[in-house]
């Protein structure tokens, strides 16, 4: 009656994706004006005024303070404030999470008490319209890699001719 099953549950042979990490944080303290460009993961729990386009995820904490034209990043987690329009994959808007703004996306999730004045539209798929992603460059961390395994040379200073004066007279008081 309680027995445990024994048979082994089938596998699928989906590839597992990969997990979505942050590589980058914005201090609670801060301020930036700017744009956030290129691919990763960034949390954002200062304020921040700019442009955000990027590969990856975009996490705006309790603390954060992000005012956009447009955010677009693949994954949005909302859990601070956001004023502008949002082109994502998912957004997922937490219980203290508010959202100023019109928002395109695939998936959407909110908890209860998350705030949104806007639109929303829901779409089969999003395209963000990044930049390409470069495949031919080197990495960031190739190319710091190779600066610091490149030797530093610091050139000998010519003896000025006053010192090397000063040298002729020593050798000859040495001498006598």
């Amino acid at each position: 009656m309680f027995k445990r099953n024994t048979t082994p549950t089938e596998t699928t042979s989906q590839p597992v994706q990969a997990v979505e990490r942050i590589t980058s944080v914005l201090g609670s303290g801060v301020i930036w004006h700017g744009s956030i460009n290129g691919s990763g993961g960034v949390r954002i729990e200062g304020a921040f005024e700019g442009e955000i386009a990027m590969r990856g995820m975009l996490v705006v904490g309790e603390t954060g303070r992000v005012t956009c034209q447009n955010v677009r990043a693949n994954t949005v987690i909302v859990a601070g404030a956001v004023r502008g329009n949002i082109t994502t994959q998912k957004l997922e808007i937490r219980a203290s999470g508010r959202v100023w703004g019109d928002v395109v996306t695939t998936a959407f999730v909110t908890e209860e008490g998350a705030f949104l004045r806007g639109q929303i539209r829901m779409e089969e798929t999003v395209e963000l319209d990044l930049e390409p992603a470069p495949e031919s460059t080197p990495s960031e961390a190739a190319q710091a890699e190779s600066i610091a395994a490149t030797p530093i040379q610091i050139p000998e200073p010519a003896p000025s001719t006053d010192s090397t004066q000063r040298l002729m007279r020593k050798k000859k008081s040495d001498a006598s």
